[in-house]
């Protein structure tokens, strides 16, 4: 009993300190969220070019999900959190010094490499050190752990920059990381080589075309595409408020001070860090909930959105604003909904590539509505700025993706039950039972 007691122990602390890398990533990559006012002021530049920041790292992130998983597989997560760690040092460093726009957008670009490197890491380091029976804890955990890192950059990275300015804070941010990288290397194990580490090249290029056989399998499937577009709309307007737009909106189109823009962006994050495990414990006892909650969620958002842009031509009640953006903050947890489409609909050989093609929804939408919102900005604001009727259009324009991503859920959905339906009618092997409504495919 002691040993199993100090192997526990061990495990926690070591996945402590792996976590801890997340954390900071999830720090950097929504550290713009209330820094965009002062990197325009600071660059000089238009809400089309502050737009570029985010689509570039969200842009890597996303392209980096599939790579990561081979790269963590080949090299161990070890040495990929300490890139990881070692290229947000870097990027946030490069941000913290750069008097230019064309250095700062590599630096966005570099911390989305790095960024994108740490999730899959650590849970990988997570599955080798627990039992299979607490690895869904760990993932939850370490989810919320992240969530942290959320909050660190709403209302204390707001303090920070008005206190000491910009270099200094984004320079300790940049320490952060290279602090994370040490406690790494001196307290996670060394992976043994093994076999698949050793792979020669040509063998190397082979199971990157096993990958994209992979992926391709994994896409065919209407469960896959239900998944996707759960997590594309669902995170669609949430990911553009909170990493990038929110605070603007707030100070510039709604008359808001920058520290009650900073308080309402740190409440929606905890309305999210108390959403998740809610969310996670009902779509669990009750799976055939799953999309239907996806689907009202988004329903009341994009509704909401044109009911406060379309009513209000002035800035609206503080009250409004509020619920509004609380519930739009709901489409985070919601969009862990395709994870679990996305394992239901796929045999076990593909469910992780399966879950990584989803989960670059969210971050292709983000992608999306930042560069509509940049664009719209650019063309409807006022010679002196952006006020509220430019930014009334260009969140007009920002929830189209969403109200577009919803019809795209619900038609997949509608086609990955059919599938199922079709094949509990022949008497072949489905991933699930399914009961047929009046509503379903024919």
């Amino acid at each position: 009993m002691t040993m199993v007691h100090h192997h526990r122990g061990t495990a926690i602390r070591r996945w402590a300190v792996a976590v801890t890398v997340y954390l900071v990533a999830v720090f950097h990559r929504t550290s713009l969220g209330v820094a965009g006012l002062q990197a325009s002021d600071r660059f000089g530049i238009s809400p089309s070019q502050l737009s570029v920041f985010v689509m570039l790292q969200l842009g890597v992130y996303a392209a980096m999900q599939i790579p990561t998983g081979i790269l963590v597989d080949r090299y161990g997560p070890r040495r990929l959190l300490l890139a990881a760690a070692g290229t947000m040092f870097a990027a946030q460093l490069l941000f913290a010094i750069a008097d230019n726009y064309p250095a700062a957008v590599v630096a966005r670009a570099l911390l989305g490499c790095g960024d994108a490197l740490t999730f899959v890491s650590v849970l990988r380091f997570a599955a080798t050190q627990f039992a299979p029976s607490r690895y869904p804890l760990v993932v939850a955990a370490t989810t919320t752990v992240g969530t942290a890192g959320n909050i660190v950059a709403t209302v204390p990275l707001s303090a920070a920059l008005h206190s000491v300015g910009w270099t200094p804070t984004f320079a300790v941010a940049a320490a952060l990381s290279a602090v994370s990288g040490v406690g790494v290397y001196f307290v996670l194990p060394r992976s043994q080589p093994s076999a698949r580490q050793r792979l020669e090249l040509a063998s190397f290029r082979a199971s990157l075309d096993s990958v994209g056989r992979r992926v391709a399998m994994a896409w065919s499937k209407p469960g896959t595409r239900a998944g996707f577009w759960v997590h594309f709309t669902s995170m669609s307007t949430a990911i553009v408020f909170g990493l990038l737009w929110g605070v603007p909106f707030l100070v510039e189109g709604q008359g808001m001070s920058r520290g009650a823009a900073s308080s309402v962006l740190l409440a929606s994050v905890l309305i999210g860090l108390v959403a998740g495990p809610i969310v996670g414990v009902l779509i669990g006892r009750y799976p055939a909930t799953r999309v239907p909650v996806a689907i009202g969620l988004n329903v009341l958002i994009v509704l909401g959105w044109y009911a406060v842009l379309g009513a209000y031509s002035t800035p609206a009640p503080r009250s409004v604003l509020i619920t509004l953006v609380l519930v739009t903050s709901l489409g985070g947890p919601v969009s862990a909904i395709g994870f679990a489409l996305a394992r239901d609909y796929n045999g076990p050989a593909i469910v992780g590539t399966a879950t990584g093609v989803v989960n670059v929804g969210g971050f292709l939408a983000g992608m999306l509505g930042a560069l509509v919102i940049g664009w719209a900005l650019d063309a409807a604001g006022a010679p002196e700025g952006p006020d509220l009727h430019a930014y009334r259009i260009a969140f007009g324009l920002a929830v189209i993706i969403q109200a577009a991503g919803l019809v795209q859920m619900i038609r997949w959905w509608l086609r990955a039950r059919r599938a199922v339906l079709t094949a509990q009618d022949i008497g072949a092997p489905t991933p699930m039972t399914l009961v047929r409504h009046r509503w379903d495919l024919s």
